[in-house]
């Protein structure tokens, strides 16, 4: 588990809790059926008029990476690259073809293959970085789900708050349930603000930094493919590619990883 978002969020809820607690409340007022179902109803539809039903189904599953930790693979990667080169100036470029079902990542295997078939690299690079545009125009779109998300949650809150009082002011001739009746009301309004800021929002900054390092990856991937081309030096790769690291590794861990794979 990504600890730090798991507890994000207990830290946000808990603090609510207590405050609420501490103010005379009970957990018991803030669970309403009815305005969670008009907030999350009235949200989620506003974002299927908003983006296409896949692109939705995409960003919903990028969850998975908010909430569940995974290791950057860039030092896997490297390493994976380093041992390419030294196939490739041992064996030549075409003894790479036996390596290609192993790669599960469809832009690093099209970038192999093309290297492989022969493609200069300047054609390379030119047709890849369309391809990295590409993909890197459809990655945006997933954060923005969730933004959109939170900007329509606390406006949807708002109608929901509105629509319960619309309902109390119906029943103004009991005037012991009037109060109660707008407490309620207004949880519709909570729902809306509390899931845009401890939720939606949030969740779409943390896949807006997963998606950059997805590209920054890609990039490293072509880089790497265009100096096996050019037969390069397996340190010089290393230290070109070490940049892309988020964490400087050492010298030795890589050279372990180079001897696993």
């Amino acid at each position: 588990m990504r600890m730090s978002a798991i507890g994000g969020i207990l830290v946000a809820i808990l603090g609510i809790a207590l405050g609420l607690y501490l103010d005379g409340g009970q957990i018991a007022q803030m669970l309403q059926p009815t305005a969670a179902l008009i907030v999350f109803g009235g949200t989620l539809g506003a974002v299927f008029i908003q983006f296409p039903f896949p692109v939705v189904l995409k960003a919903t599953a990028q969850l998975r990476y908010v909430f569940m930790d995974r290791q950057d693979p860039a030092r896997e990667l490297i390493a994976q690259l380093i041992r390419y080169t030294q196939i490739v100036r041992r064996e030549g470029l075409v003894a790479l073809d036996r390596e290609l079902e192993s790669i599960d990542d469809p832009f690093f295997r099209k970038c192999l293959t093309l290297a492989i078939d022969g493609t200069t690299p300047n054609h390379l690079r030119a047709m890849m970085e369309i391809e990295l545009d590409n993909a890197c125009e459809s990655d945006e779109l997933l954060p923005r789900v969730f933004e959109s998300a939170g900007g329509f949650a606390p406006t949807v809150g708002i109608l929901g708050a509105v629509i319960g009082l619309i309902q109390v002011m119906q029943k103004l001739e009991n005037i012991n349930e009037v109060g109660k009746g707008i407490a309620v009301a207004f949880v519709a309004t909570i729902y809306g603000v509390g899931s845009a800021n401890l939720f939606f929002l949030p969740c779409a900054g943390r896949i807006k930094i997963l998606v950059q390092r997805r590209g920054l990856l890609r990039e490293m991937m072509l880089e790497g493919v265009l100096a096996i081309i050019d037969r390069a030096n397996p340190r010089t790769l290393e230290t070109k590619l070490s940049a892309y690291l988020s964490t400087p590794a050492p010298r030795k861990e890589v050279a372990k990883l180079v001897a696993a794979s």
